[in-house]
C-alpha cells in the first residue's frame, strides 16, 4: 500500500452496544448472571468504518444520530474521533434517540441481541452529494439505509465510484440499492430470503438477473460464495480460528473488502483479505472494536496457502 490512503464514505446508523458475556442465553422468563459487561459503540457501518481506519484507509461517516443532548450519541462520537473517523457529516436528529442494543455472547462466540432504533431516524436527509463524494474512492452502506441513501449511491455510481452494500436483512426485489450498488455482500440467510430460494448458488443466480452488481453471500466459518465475471460460482473459504466473539465479524469483512476495492484490487483478492480480517476479529472479544490492524492481517495472510480455484460446496 503506497501513496495517499483512499477515502471511503460509510453510511449507516451508529449504535451504543451493551455486551454481556454469558454461559448460555437464559430461557424465556428466567434470569442469568453475566460474567463480563462491556459498553462499546457499534452498528454495521460504524464497525466497518473502524475496520477501514485500522486497516489503513481514510474514513468519513454519515448517517443519523439522536439529539445533540443525549448521552449515547456523545459516547459514540467520542470513540469515533479516537478511531480517526471523520464525523463532520453526521446528521443530528433533534428530539430522537441514538440506537441502543443489548447483546449476549456465549462461550462459542455466538451472539444474541435486541436493539431499539427510533423510527424517526429514517427521515434523515444526508448532506449534499458534492460534499460527501469529494475525493471519495468507495461507499459502504447498510442495506437498511436505503430510504435516505439510495439517491446518493446512484449519484456515486454515475461518477464511477464503487458502492458496496452490506446486507444483513432481507431486501425487497424493488429496493433501489439492488441496482444502485456495484457490490452486494449478503449474509447467506438473507440472500436466500431475498431471492425466495433455498440454496446460495441458485439465489445468487436469480439476483444476478435483477442487478448488474457483483453478488456474494457470506456464511461465517463456511466461507463466501460468489459469482465471477462469467457468471460461474466460486467460493472463498473462511480461515479457521478459535472463535470467541462473532459480533461485528460481518461488518469487519465488509469494511476490509471495501478498502481493498478502493485500493484498486479485484473482488477475488478483496474477499481473501476480508476473510482474514474477519477471522482475526472472531478470535478476540470486543465486537467491531476488535477489528485488526493492517499489519496483523498481512502477517496472517503470509502464513496462509493461496489457491486460485476452490470448489463450491454450498449450492
Amino acid at each position: 500500500m503506497a501513496g495517499i490512503a483512499p477515502r471511503v464514505l460509510c453510511i449507516g446508523m451508529p449504535v451504543r452496544d451493551l455486551i454481556f458475556r454469558v454461559d448460555a442465553v437464559p430461557e424465556r422468563g428466567s434470569k442469568a448472571n453475566a460474567g463480563h459487561l462491556a459498553e462499546i459503540c457499534g452498528g454495521n457501518a460504524l464497525n466497518a468504518a473502524i475496520a477501514i481506519a485500522r486497516l489503513g484507509g481514510r474514513v468519513a461517516f454519515t448517517g443519523p444520530m439522536g439529539d445533540a443532548g443525549e448521552t449515547s450519541s456523545g459516547f459514540i462520537l467520542e470513540r469515533m474521533t479516537q478511531e480517526g473517523i471523520d464525523i463532520t457529516h453526521i446528521v443530528r436528529m433533534p428530539g430522537l434517540t441514538t440506537p441502543v442494543s443489548a447483546i449476549m455472547i456465549e462461550p462459542s462466540g455466538e451472539r444474541t441481541l435486541t436493539i431499539h432504533r427510533d423510527p424517526g431516524l429514517w427521515r434523515a436527509k444526508l448532506p449534499d452529494a458534492e460534499e460527501l463524494l469529494a475525493d471519495c474512492r468507495a461507499i459502504l452502506v447498510e442495506s437498511r439505509c436505503a430510504a435516505f441513501a439510495t439517491s446518493l449511491c446512484a449519484e456515486a455510481r454515475r461518477r464511477g465510484i464503487p458502492v458496496i452494500v452490506g446486507v444483513d436483512r432481507a431486501m425487497a426485489l424493488q429496493d433501489g440499492l439492488l441496482t444502485a450498488a456495484s457490490h452486494l455482500l449478503f449474509a447467506s440467510a438473507q440472500l436466500q430470503e431475498t431471492a425466495g430460494i433455498a440454496g446460495d448458488g441458485e439465489a445468487l443466480k436469480l439476483l444476478a438477473g435483477l442487478t448488474p452488481a457483483f453478488i456474494a453471500a457470506t456464511s461465517g466459518p463456511h466461507g463466501t460464495i460468489w459469482l465471477n465475471e462469467k457468471g460461474q460460482l466460486e467460493e472463498t473459504p473462511a480461515f479457521p480460528v478459535q472463535a470467541v466473539d462473532t459480533l461485528g465479524a460481518g461488518d469487519v469483512f465488509h469494511g476490509a473488502f471495501t478498502l481493498r476495492l478502493a485500493e484498486g484490487e479485484g473482488a477475488r483478492e478483496a474477499l481473501r483479505f476480508a476473510s482474514a480480517a474477519a477471522a482475526l476479529k472472531c478470535s478476540r472479544h470486543g465486537g467491531g472494536l476488535a477489528a485488526p490492524q493492517r499489519i496483523e492481517v498481512e502477517d496472517f495472510l503470509r502464513d496462509q496457502p493461496w489457491s486460485d480455484s476452490t470448489p463450491v460446496r454450498r449450492l
